[in-house]
């Protein structure tokens, strides 16, 4: 335990169900799952607030508040170009702060398997 606030890294739990639901994606979406965790768990601040704030986020990845009437409510980081997104919340505890992510969603659709054909 620290004296302070601490800082990223962030812990992050899942919910039962979101975990199941990100088991059940197709292992190219799980890797851009993983890469929208990475950067929600180092951000200096999971809540993206303030302008431009998530100008830092790789390009296809957007955070954004759930409902702009709760500003400390939950998040949902879009990632995949909006084709997927996790809701997720923060609660900022001094002694063990932590992400939870409540649900995760993806409507992308699977890679090409062969090359397309010739006319």
């Amino acid at each position: 335990m620290t004296d302070g606030f601490t800082g990223p890294p962030w812990q992050m739990d899942w919910r039962l169900d979101a975990l199941a639901a990100l088991e059940a994606l197709p292992a190219h979406a799980q890797q851009m799952v993983y890469a929208a965790r990475a950067e929600l768990v180092t951000a200096k601040d999971p809540y993206f607030r303030g302008i431009e704030t998530d100008a830092c986020l790789p390009d296809g990845m957007q955070v954004m508040p759930v409902r702009s009437s709760k500003p400390k409510g939950a998040r949902a980081l879009f990632f995949d170009n909006e084709n997927g997104w996790l809701k997720y919340t923060f609660v900022p505890r001094t002694e063990d702060p932590q992400i939870v992510v409540e649900e995760i969603f993806w409507l992308g659709t699977e890679p090409p398997t062969e090359p397309p054909a010739e006319q």
